[in-house]
């Protein structure tokens, strides 16, 4: 299994319409940078990814689940861009704020600190357990 980040500013999506969505899930639609988009392309079923509010909050809150690879974009009238389908798994009881990533030295590296703009970035393993003591996840 994978893991990545994918950002969402709340007042367009957030958490708990996600989570609305139950296990039919939602389409991560409307990515049109072509780094997410590759990133995108390399989710497969069954990998987590820590849903992350921007712009507002600027926080960690919960973790999703790839439940369809990649398909054409059906909001993208060029047809370059994918989207997957994600559902939501589980809210981050504490959520994990950006101005506490940055203060977490083994977070250094991560990708939300070094493109700070990439809409779906990946984590690696040690970035993700990190992050899930951090937000208090077991």
């Amino acid at each position: 299994m994978a893991y990545w980040l994918v950002k969402s500013e709340p007042d367009a999506w957030s958490w708990d319409q996600q989570v609305k969505r139950g296990t039919k899930g939602e389409m991560w639609s409307g990515v049109r940078n072509h780094t997410a988009k590759q990133n995108l392309m390399k989710m497969k079923k069954g990998d987590r990814a820590f849903f992350y509010h921007s712009n507002i909050g600027k926080e960690i809150v919960g973790i999703v689940e790839v439940i369809r690879e990649h398909y054409p974009d059906p909001t993208d009238d060029t047809q370059k861009f994918v989207v997957v389908d994600v559902k939501a798994v589980e809210p981050v009881p504490q959520p994990v704020t950006l101005a506490a990533i940055k203060a977490e030295p083994r977070l250094k590296d991560m990708a939300l600190l070094k493109y700070s703009r990439l809409s779906v970035q990946p984590v690696t393993d040690a970035e993700w357990k990190t992050i899930c003591r951090m937000g208090g996840i077991k």
